[in-house]
């Protein structure tokens, strides 16, 4: 397998997480976002979406880090990534959409240089939305995980949502996010960061790290 990613890319670093929770090998090809290598026509033959993360095993290629989440689940069942119950397999499903709908769209790559671009916001309103987002989307998650305590988003295990929050707490430190209205939130994140499948694969380990 073949994983096109970048070191600061939060869907990145949540097929990273999945990968190693199912101790799965790759080749790591980066594609740096910041220097626009997603846009070139040289990535663009590998990836019509010109996004990242992209997996690449054999002949299929699959795009958008959910998708890849669930078709390592599939083709590699164990450890599992989703409840094997029907109620649970929802839960799980819609903590991870409340990040990757709900916050990461706002505050992901393209739409910044849109509002410092085209709509000529500054970098302190800049960073004023993005944390807006961030924070009021994490407190989202919070009262889920409050309702419904356990060491992990959901049970006694990684799953697909903690795979997906890591990430997002790792992009809410880097802009200097409150994080203390979220307890709940911060809990899981500790017990995720003592595992080393969460540990080895932050951004700044990966290979491409500046």
């Amino acid at each position: 397998m073949q994983l096109y990613n970048y070191f600061r890319s939060s869907a990145s670093y949540r097929v990273r997480i999945a990968l190693a929770l199912k101790g799965l090998s790759y080749d790591y090809v980066p594609v740096h976002l910041a220097r626009n290598e997603q846009l070139t026509e040289r990535y663009g033959s590998v990836s019509p979406a010109r996004l990242v993360p992209l997996l690449q095993d054999g002949e299929a290629s699959v795009h958008q880090s959910l998708a890849i989440l669930e078709y390592l689940d599939e083709i590699h069942p164990e450890p599992p990534l989703l409840p094997a119950d029907p109620l649970g397999r929802a839960r799980v499903r819609a903590l991870a959409l409340d990040i990757a709908c709900e916050i990461h769209p706002l505050n992901n790559l393209r739409v910044l240089r849109y509002l410092v671009g085209p709509m000529g916001v500054d970098d302190e309103a800049k960073n004023r939305w993005y944390r807006h987002w961030v924070e009021t989307g994490l407190e989202v998650v919070e009262r889920q995980l409050a309702a419904q305590p356990s060491t992990f988003c959901h049970g006694e295990r990684p799953t697909m949502a903690d795979c997906l929050l890591v990430p997002q707490i790792f992009n809410a430190q880097r802009f200097q996010c409150r994080l203390d209205h979220v307890p709940q939130v911060m809990r899981v994140f500790d017990a995720c960061m003592a595992l080393p499948a969460f540990d080895s694969t932050r951004p700044e380990k990966c290979p491409d790290a500046e």
